[in-house]
């Protein structure tokens, strides 16, 4: 999945010498966190977030110095530079990039840095949801396998004797040991038993559900 088939492309934008009280007004109306700062060419040049924007407003109680501070330029408060993405990465790359850099938000550009669209961690969370399955109904297996190529496709011949939908197949490691790895299934089904069954006879160990009596011979 790419970038530009979840990102945002009506993005709330300012200039550098928009005040903070604008991006507050815009933080509030708009209901978001995140603000790109461009300049005349569209250009992304900064990001606010509504927390720079909090921390640099006065105190509710500090009466006098309110309209002084809201009234400084947006660019005095905003983090430059900024690290973008582009409508062609790969989603699940760039969700590395939001854990290990705990970004909130990502500006996403095109040619000359011109800003096209913006990412946001809900964004990334929805699509997980999306990747995974969990947004349908259905019915959750995981298998333990050898770690060895044409691993998948037997595991998943099971599922067509049956005729039934696999809706999501994620791969993870089993534990610290290399020699397994565990597939986990979401399958169009509210009645697994009879592909666990199967998964059984074929010999296969389940790690989920693992509670499922055997079929008695």
């Amino acid at each position: 999945m790419l970038v530009e088939e979840i990102m945002k492309t009506s993005v709330v934008t300012l200039p550098p010498t928009a005040t903070i009280a604008e991006a507050l007004q815009l933080l509030q109306k708009h209901r978001i966190r995140h603000i790109p700062i461009v300049n005349e060419e569209y250009q992304v040049i900064g990001i606010v977030s509504d927390r720079d924007v909090r921390d640099a407003s006065p105190s509710v109680f500090d009466t006098n110095s309110i309209s002084e501070e809201l009234e400084n330029e947006i660019q005095t408060i905003m983090s430059t530079p900024v690290i973008t993405i582009h409508p062609l990465d790969f989603v699940e790359e760039i969700a590395r990039v939001f854990y290990d850099e705990e970004f909130a938000a990502l500006p996403v550009v095109r040619d000359n840095n011109k800003l096209v669209g913006i990412v946001t961690e809900k964004d990334m969370l929805h699509t997980l949801i999306q990747l995974t399955g969990t947004h349908t109904q259905g019915s959750h297996i995981e298998v333990k396998v050898p770690h060895r190529p044409g691993i998948l496709p037997e595991v998943t011949a099971v599922f067509g004797k049956r005729k039934t939908n696999i809706i999501s197949v994620l791969v993870y490691p089993f534990k610290n040991d290399p020699n397994y790895k565990i597939l986990v299934f979401r399958i169009q089904t509210m009645n697994p038993l009879p592909i666990i069954n199967d998964l059984r006879t074929a010999g296969f160990e389940l790690m989920w559900p693992n509670n499922v009596p055997e079929p008695k011979l």
